[in-house]
């Protein structure tokens, strides 16, 4: 049985339209993934955990690099399985300026192809696995990555925009 609940047919694929989400912004606003398509190219980023080394490492260089982002007209999106709370406060602490979505039942990493069986140490589980999809600002997924090294990360996003 397929815990993610997608069969490899249903998983975005690069070339297809994205699929809509909502999400809040720093002060607390609810948006629809498809209020800024049309506006702008998109970065939409998945995580397994707030506050781990390698979402803390990945969150801070997309950070770091958010007002390149925005001179390119270029909007970035993290999700994880994490609540609106956590997220607040993961925020707060890296001072991240983009938005962040909450996925609790991982409706949009499955949608997304991020849902899948990893390895660790010997042992088997279902997550999140870091992958990143990018959209032109018709919402059409133009690039994804999966499996993505935090370390980097966000210049090699911004490259792949701006080449």
């Amino acid at each position: 049985m397929n815990k993610s609940n997608n069969s490899r047919d249903e998983i975005l694929k690069e070339g297809e339209k994205f699929f809509n989400f909502s999400f809040f912004d720093k002060e607390g606003r609810k948006y629809e993934l498809d209020e800024i398509v049309g506006q702008k190219n998109i970065v939409v980023y998945f995580y397994p955990k707030d506050f781990s080394p390698g979402c803390t490492i990945q969150a801070a260089e997309f950070t770091d690099n958010y007002e390149k982002f925005k001179e390119n007209e270029i909007e970035i999106i993290g999700i994880s399985p994490d609540s609106e709370e956590s997220h607040l406060k993961f925020r707060e602490k890296m001072k991240i300026p983009y938005m962040l979505a909450s996925d609790h039942n991982n409706t949009i990493s499955k949608k997304y192809g991020a849902y899948e069986l990893k390895k660790f140490m010997g042992k088997e589980s279902y997550g999140v696995n870091r992958s990143t999809f990018l959209l032109d600002n018709q919402g059409k997924i133009i690039k994804i990555f999966q499996k993505v090294k935090p370390a980097g990360h966000s210049m090699e996003v911004l490259e792949y925009f701006i080449k």
